[in-house]
């Protein structure tokens, strides 16, 4: 008898006007989308490889250890194409140097990007589905039993030997397989797509997470689904039923996520919290600089100069580390900073009269190497308990917040599967910091703060392609499950649990 049911709602549906309206839609938008989001792709790979050559050659330009700033970029993510998250709206590149510890704050959007073109690539896949596709499955439920009722066939029905329970699942099974099918098309073009595209190699983990993504928006269209089959269980117009699930819909997919973004925007960071930890970072570097000035001054170095009276001519010298010193990195890398680091661009070579001096300098930045790299870390603890109470916990608390929506849990399982969410974008930052630890490990077993060429090419340029190399790989596929588990229970939580209210609500109603 289910079976027959089944076969009589699956061509109840298949034959009606939503159905087809409801392919052409989604093949229309998702491929049509899909084509613009692998150009944009394609264009922030470009840019990528680019900023890595440009910056390999800017590189080898340098010719003393103090003055190679280096800089790390985090290529675009293939996955963003279905779910972009914080892919594009975070910084993608960041400055790699003994002197400060990376935090995502502190990184910068490589190139410019066209407006007109960011405006349709913002939009991707998974936010067609949240709004789109949401709507379909709310058009094919609210009439699903109200509709039956109305017309006097649900008592028809249930004049035979019919459970009611079984009415409700041939019901779903045959509206789900109706909207399986607009969902999976679009999504085999949109991956025909992708394989097309040179620029994107997608791999087996890849293949995964895309899986993933495609299991978490069939538990979200099920939800919505029942989300309308329960308002078509309490009434008994089709037109009141079809009213309350537009205002549902409107109410969960537009109005309440843009209300709590909107409550909880960005933080009007506290002025007191701000000028302490400044205050606090301020401290622990002219604790630094006293320690410097202490070292000078007793020395067998005559005077107190830093550059102990090297001057030169030619393009092989560069001395840094005069009184400048960054005393309060928090947002950005102050210009002190960069005076730390690019004092040594002027590069002269050595003159006789001042090679007498080299040893006092090598000296002095064996001691001050050291120092400034666990001045930097003491100050990055400061700094990473400020900046997690500024920006991070409240962006977990309208993360929190969202997740009181269908449409937030379904964007977060998403974000999590494809790897564009704040803790796929941190893997970088941790990346970087990682790589960092490498390269003052690397500094150190070949003594490069004592060597001369930390200040001189007098004896060669630095040989840059000897230096440990950076490389960033996204998560594993599994660490990506683990994320976006949470989120996907809750939606299958949320199914269950309206599943036994429509069969209550159902059982208790009159027909």
């Amino acid at each position: 008898m289910i079976t027959t049911l089944i076969r009589r709602e699956l061509l109840d549906n298949l034959m009606t006007f939503r159905f087809a309206a409801a392919v052409f839609i989604m093949l229309l938008l998702v491929v049509a989308n899909s084509a613009v989001l692998i150009k944009d792709y394609e264009r922030r790979l470009a840019a990528y490889n680019t900023a890595l050559k440009t910056e390999r050659q800017q590189l080898q330009e340098r010719k003393t250890y103090s003055s190679g700033a280096l800089d790390v970029a985090r290529p675009p993510n293939p996955l963003s194409i279905f779910n972009v998250g914080l892919d594009k709206r975070l910084g993608n590149e960041i400055w790699i140097s003994y002197a400060f510890v990376p935090t995502l704050w502190d990184a910068r959007m490589r190139g410019t990007t066209n407006p007109l073109l960011n405006l349709f690539s913002s939009i991707d896949i998974v936010f067609i589905f949240e709004v789109v596709l949401s709507l379909i499955a709310l058009i094919f439920a609210y009439d699903a039993i109200a509709g039956e009722r109305e017309r006097g066939t649900l008592r028809l029905v249930l004049t035979h030997p019919v459970r009611r329970g079984h009415i409700l699942l041939a019901k779903y099974i045959s509206a789900m397989t109706c909207l399986l099918v607009p969902l999976l098309m679009s999504l085999l073009l949109a991956a025909i797509l992708l394989t097309i595209s040179t620029a994107i190699s997608l791999s087996i983990g890849d293949l995964l997470r895309i899986g993933g993504i495609i299991l978490s928006s069939i538990v979200y269209l099920s939800l919505f689904y029942f989300i309308g089959m329960l308002i078509s269980a309490v009434t008994r117009r089709t037109g009141t039923a079809l009213m309350l699930a537009m205002f549902v819909w409107g109410f969960w997919v537009l109005v309440y996520p843009n209300v709590i973004l909107a409550a909880i925007a960005p933080p009007q960071t506290s002025q007191e919290r701000m000028v302490s930890t400044y205050d606090e970072i301020k401290q622990i570097w002219d604790e630094f600089d006293r320690e410097r000035k202490h070292f000078l001054a007793n020395d067998a170095a005559p005077g107190e100069d830093p550059h102990f009276g090297m001057v030169g001519e030619g393009p092989h010298f560069g001395i840094t580390g005069g009184s400048g010193f960054n005393y309060a990195y928090f947002y950005k890398r102050p210009s002190t900073l960069e005076y730390f680091y690019l004092a040594g661009s002027n590069i002269r070579k050595l003159t006789e009269a001042s090679k007498p001096q080299v040893p006092h300098a090598q000296n002095y930045y064996r001691y001050l190497g050291p120092k400034t790299i666990n001045t930097a870390e003491r100050a990055w603890l400061v700094r990473k308990q400020a900046l997690e109470t500024i920006f991070v916990q409240p962006a977990i608390v309208d993360r929190i917040l969202l997740r009181c929506s269908p449409v937030g849990m379904y964007d977060a399982a998403t974000q999590a599967w494809a790897g564009t969410d704040l803790h796929g974008l941190r893997d970088f930052f941790q990346a970087a910091r990682r790589y960092r630890r490498t390269l003052i490990d690397y500094y150190y077993d070949k003594n490069v703060f004592a060597s001369q060429q930390w200040f001189s090419a007098d004896k060669g340029a630095v040989d840059w392609d000897s230096l440990p190399q950076f490389s960033f790989h996204r998560s594993d596929v599994k660490i990506n499950a683990a994320r976006a588990l949470p989120d996907l229970l809750l939606l299958l939580m949320m199914n269950l649990f309206l599943f036994i209210v429509i069969f209550l609500a159902f059982q208790r109603s009159e027909v």
